[in-house]
């Protein structure tokens, strides 16, 4: 899969046609409102959740954290309160609106 973390390097950003990780955040909040993106699920946060953590457990890469915090339009801290709604997206999608 050809998704990158927020902090990567790639080949893409190489030849200057990356796009941003604010652009696909904001395309993937739109999708989700107005249902372009489907949740694959959701899950409440505990006080022992974090988004690295989480992500680490349903992608298998802590590195997607910030997907995370896109889907549920949370800001960019890794550690959230207890109760938090957390939207799980499919990482294909995000890849296809990247592309």
């Amino acid at each position: 899969m050809a998704i990158f973390g927020r902090y990567d390097a790639n080949s893409k950003i190489d030849r200057g046609n990356q796009l941003g990780t604010s652009f696909i955040v904001s395309r993937i909040r739109q999708g989700i409102r107005n249902g372009s993106i489907p949740l694959a699920g959701q899950i409440v946060a505990t006080g022992a959740d974090r988004l690295d953590t989480l992500a680490g457990t349903i992608y298998g890469d802590a590195r997607y954290w910030w997907v995370l915090a896109a889907a549920s339009d949370i800001g960019w801290c890794l550690q959230i309160p207890p109760g938090t709604l957390i939207n799980i997206i499919d990482l294909r999608l995000v890849e296809e609106i990247s592309t």
